[in-house]
């Protein structure tokens, strides 16, 4: 979306809810396969996933815009419902009903049991994934959602720090960690061999002169 229309939808948005329909669909497949890919648990993606825009709209007045994308907030919500949620334990969810109650409704064609089943489908098909995502729930949460933006959203140094407002060196340092860290927690096996795969070419990207 261009920064000019997405300008002036959040701009109606802030004063007409319904509005918010257009940001919600044009945002919601990559926040929900975010947050997917930290629980995977579909269901709770989808609770987290509403939850999220339901906060996003109830305070889209405090946005501003400054250095940090729109996109970029919504990942900082979602991050912090995410984390919010391992910290508990539990979660109680703002439904969609919620974000209609406030007044926009989605235009998606896609019903949320189609949605859930092809959804689930495509992670069965991913038993690698999913045996790297039980090992990352296993990290501090700090480690956590460094290593999920960056392998698993393809989000640059700048954009994660952006997203979780920390420095750029704070960024790198915990991402160098986790690994790390993760390939401690493994096996030797093949998996374990991804990681030091993925260990080498963070360090060969991030860190040239290495």
């Amino acid at each position: 979306m261009e920064i000019k229309k997405e300008k002036e939808l959040i701009r109606r948005a802030s004063e007409d809810p319904a509005v918010f329909a257009a940001l919600y669909e044009e945002y919601y497949p990559q926040i929900f396969g975010y947050i997917l890919k930290r629980t995977a648990n579909v269901e709770l993606a989808q609770d987290l996933t509403a939850e999220t825009f339901f906060k996003a709209l109830r305070k889209l007045w405090q946005f501003r815009w400054r250095n940090v994308p729109f996109s970029a907030w919504l990942y900082r919500i979602a991050t912090n419902e995410i984390n919010q949620y391992f910290r508990r334990g539990k979660h109680t969810p703002a439904s969609l009903d919620e974000l209609l109650r406030q007044g926009f409704e989605p235009r998606t064609d896609m019903s949320p049991e189609v949605e859930m089943m092809e959804t689930q489908d495509e992670l069965e098909r991913h038993q690698e994934y999913l045996f790297c995502q039980e090992t990352l729930i296993r990290l501090d949460i700090k480690y956590q959602e460094v290593i999920a933006l960056r392998f698993f959203e393809k989000k640059q140094i700048r954009e994660i720090s952006m997203i979780l407002g920390k420095p750029e060196g704070t960024i790198k340092s915990l991402l160098h960690r986790g690994i790390e860290k993760m390939c401690n927690v493994m096996q030797p096996s093949r998996h374990a061999r991804i990681m030091d795969n993925e260990r080498s070419k963070y360090l060969i990207n991030e860190h040239p002169e290495l």
